[in-house]
């Protein structure tokens, strides 16, 4: 068995698949640098990350898959499970070797799993766009607060650039210690960094607008006055807004 250890970016990823076709490594399994080796006989290969390598992986790639597959293999990383690397290693292997687009080759265990990971992705995606609750600051910033399984903060992008366009915002992944901050023009990614132990979840301490109280108020006082007690079905209720999400809805 030989680790192939690299920085755990999607472009570090392609930029070591070169080195092991380059180098004819085989019985490989990739490692991000900051995981933990589990096998102390295996052999350990630092694929550090070239711009070239991973530009002509990229473009061989686009060749076959095209963009949009390529793009489906990136969000893939983004689940962030440790057999992702494995799955996408063996679909490259199989793209190589057919030549073609097998994407959509669901015969295939590989290319399965990855369909699978991709629908759990969208999913996760669906629910952050529609659970996400801005709090305003002081400093006339919207702040929000999550907690997704998956990075989905790179998803998600688009959908609030383009739906709160006149305001400035920013979306915390307090799992993750990072977000993505809009100010009006551009989205920039936002790092803050826990205290002492990196394993911690960091604090964002936000000044809140004397505002917020009652705009709070007026928006519980709406749900509560169009909620109809004598239809409520909580099991139905739980289907559309699992409970580890209400934590983000300030109605609840």
């Amino acid at each position: 068995m030989t680790y192939v250890i690299y920085d755990g970016s999607f472009d570090g990823f392609l930029s070591a698949i070169f080195d092991v076709y380059d180098l004819k490594l085989k019985n490989t399994r990739f490692i991000k640098s900051d995981q933990a080796l589990t096998d102390l006989f295996a052999d350990n290969f630092y694929a550090n990350f070239d711009e070239k390598k991973c530009k002509r992986v990229k473009s061989k790639l686009k060749e076959y898959v095209g963009s949009k597959g390529l793009n489906q293999m990136w969000k893939a990383t983004l689940s962030e499970g440790e057999e992702v690397d494995g799955i996408l290693f063996s679909i490259i292997q199989y793209v190589f070797k057919q030549k073609s687009n097998v994407l959509s080759d669901y015969g295939n265990d590989e290319v399965l799993k990855l369909q699978q990971i991709l629908k759990k992705l969208s999913r996760e995606r669906h629910r952050m766009t529609a659970f996400v609750r801005f709090e305003l600051g002081r400093d006339g910033v919207f702040y929000a607060s999550v907690a997704p399984d998956f990075d989905v903060l790179p998803l998600i992008i688009q959908h609030f650039k383009n739906r709160y366009a006149d305001q400035k915002w920013l979306i915390f992944d307090r799992q993750r210690n990072y977000g993505i901050y809009y100010d009006l023009n551009t989205v920039s990614p936002v790092e803050v960094m826990s205290s002492n132990d990196k394993n911690q979840p960091a604090i964002l301490e936000i000044s809140w607008d004397e505002s917020e109280e009652e705009y709070q108020k007026l928006w519980k006082n709406y749900f509560t006055s169009t909620n109809i007690i004598s239809r409520k079905n909580t099991k139905l209720h739980l289907q559309h807004v699992p409970k580890r999400y209400w934590s983000y809805l300030t109605e609840k």
